[in-house]
C-alpha cells in the first residue's frame, strides 16, 4: 500500500522554526517529483514548495521564499521541508504529496497524498 506519513507540525512561536518530515511506505520516493502543499481554515491548498525526483531542481511560494527549504534523503525515502522564521500567516495544515515524474510543479497534479501535520504560528 502506497502511503506518505507527515510529521513534525506543532505549536510555535512567531520566528521560530520547525522541520516537517514526508515518510514514505510501500513504496521508493527516487522516481517522484514531491510537493508540499498548505491549506488554511477557510482557504484553498496552496502550494508551498516542490523538489524534482533527482533533488537538482526546487520551487518556492513567493510567500515562503527565504524562509523554507526543501529537501530529499532519497536513503531515507523521506522529504523535508524546513521552516524557519514562521509567521502567523504560516499557520495551516501541510501536505506532502508525490508525483512519477521527474520535475515538480506547485499546483496540486499530484498522485498521492499524505493525512496531513498541523502547524500553527501563535504567541
Amino acid at each position: 500500500q502506497l502511503q506518505l506519513v507527515e510529521s513534525g507540525g506543532g505549536l510555535v512561536q512567531p520566528g521560530g522554526s520547525l522541520r516537517l518530515s514526508c515518510a514514505a511506505s510501500g513504496f521508493t520516493l527516487d522516481d517522484y517529483a514531491i510537493g508540499w502543499f498548505r491549506q488554511a481554515p477557510g482557504k484553498g491548498r496552496e502550494g508551498v514548495s516542490c523538489i524534482s525526483a533527482s533533488g537538482g531542481s526546487t520551487h518556492y511560494a513567493d510567500s515562503v521564499k527565504g524562509r523554507f527549504t526543501i529537501s530529499r534523503d532519497n536513503a531515507k525515502n523521506t522529504v523535508y521541508l524546513q521552516m524557519n522564521s514562521l509567521k502567523h500567516e504560516d499557520t495551516a495544515v501541510y501536505y506532502c504529496a508525490a508525483v512519477l515524474f521527474r520535475l515538480c510543479v506547485l499546483s496540486p497534479l499530484y498522485d498521492y497524498w499524505g493525512q496531513g501535520t498541523q502547524v500553527t504560528v501563535s504567541s
